[in-house]
């Protein structure tokens, strides 16, 4: 952030390996996952970032970070006259002959990038998070508030909070009194005890506090080394932590539908129904805001095309797609060719599958390059599906890139 104001490193944490969403991430790292036809995760959180005017920023990598370190150099080109970029940073074994050991270590570890930038702040945020976000307005806040972090916080139902860091704010609203990383028995909130603060895995440090935070974990050997589970307990019990609501944000071109939108696609079928958010006509999360753009490379594709006979209703259908089949509520990924007679209904294709003639694909994830055969079924068959392909708890069936088609 430039202009005489507060200078603020961002660190965007994308090491994770994404287990729950195998097959999907057999080949790449989870913030590398497809999304929405032209996008990856990561553009997500690299979009509000550098919409905010955060436009110095390093990804973390480790697992399997080909797909997102080729993402990220060859789409996230920033303007290197004025010192801006956005630059993968994998993981270099500073302090050892280990990997990271948690997403605390992974910032210890290159902290050489904070001595370098010397920043006023520093903006430590998930990859793997589909929302909108100004983060200015949460930097106004953390600023104003003087605490040496401040966590985004968003109402979930107490009943899926289980999942996720727990905050309990003090009497003021603000200042963190309790943060729980993933607990069984969550406590409510006051005056809504069927509903508590989640974390976001958005934080915004003061650079003094999260530097000194994470060398006093160091020594601890008790520690996870885990941001949630480790440093913001610690900043909490000094009294150094405080909570951003997720709900005052706004960032212009939102909807009264769309805003404070954001979902946690960990799970497969948490990511299919994120898809399912994005079709209808008045959509959950609106791709077309203008005002505050998801940034990505579409490629050097021509227009879908819509053949004789072809039909896309309720549906999302990137450049390059040519459909002569029947396509409804479904996302369909650049490239994507559905032959005459193809059925596909509520269904995610991701870039070059082609659906043969007179198939049927339903409620169903295809990863890239898989090819239907004429006449196959997907989602039409629950026990043979589940006897060939991973199957989610609520029956989504998933094929991983260029899976065979039984």
């Amino acid at each position: 952030m430039r202009g005489g104001g507060p200078s603020v490193l961002g660190i965007v944490l994308a090491g994770g390996a994404g287990k729950r969403l195998m097959p999907l991430t057999a080949d790449r790292a989870k913030p590398a996952v497809p999304f929405g036809g032209t996008y990856r995760l990561v553009d997500f959180v690299l979009s509000n970032l550098v919409n905010g005017g955060i436009l110095r920023i390093c990804v973390l990598t480790q697992y399997k970070s080909h797909s997102l370190d080729r993402h990220v150099t060859t789409t996230w080109r920033m303007s290197s006259l004025l010192g801006n970029y956005v630059t993968p940073v994998p993981a270099q074994q500073r302090l050892g002959p280990r990997w990271y050991l948690g997403s605390a270590d992974a910032i210890l570890q290159s902290l050489n990038l904070v001595h370098d930038e010397q920043p006023d702040y520093i903006a430590v945020f998930g990859a793997d998070h589909v929302y909108r976000m100004d983060p200015r307005q949460m930097l106004e806040q953390h600023i104003e508030g003087g605490a040496g972090v401040t966590v985004a916080g968003i109402k979930v139902p107490r009943t899926e909070a289980s999942g996720f860091g727990v905050i309990t704010p003090g009497a003021d609203g603000t200042q963190v009194e309790r943060f729980l990383e993933k607990p069984a028995d969550p406590p409510g909130l006051p005056g809504d005890p069927d509903h508590v603060f989640a974390s976001m895995g958005n934080y915004l440090f003061t650079t003094k506090a999260l530097v000194e935070a994470l060398h006093e974990d160091a020594k601890d050997p008790q520690s996870v080394h885990d941001m949630g589970g480790s440093i913001l307990p610690r900043l909490t019990a000094e009294g150094a932590a405080q909570v951003y609501d997720f709900d005052t944000n706004h960032v212009p071109g939102e909807t009264a539908r769309d805003h404070g939108y954001w979902r946690d696609v960990g799970t497969l079928d948490a990511y299919y129904d994120a898809h399912m958010d994005l079709i209808s006509d008045r959509p959950a999360f609106s791709l077309y805001n203008r005002a505050w753009p998801i940034h990505t490379n579409p490629g050097s594709l021509p227009p879908a095309k819509i053949a004789a006979g072809g039909i896309a209703v309720e549906s999302v259908v990137s450049p390059g797609c040519v459909i002569r089949g029947q396509v409804t509520r479904s996302v369909l990924s650049p490239g994507v060719v559905i032959d005459p007679g193809a059925v596909i209904q509520g269904s995610v294709l991701h870039d070059n599958v082609r659906v043969g003639r007179g198939a049927i694909v339903r409620g169903a994830v295809l990863d890239k390059n898989v090819d239907v055969p004429p006449g196959a079924t997907i989602g039409v068959n629950p026990d043979r599906d589940r006897e060939l392909y991973a199957v989610s708890a609520a029956g989504v069936v998933v094929l991983g890139k260029g899976a065979h088609v039984g």
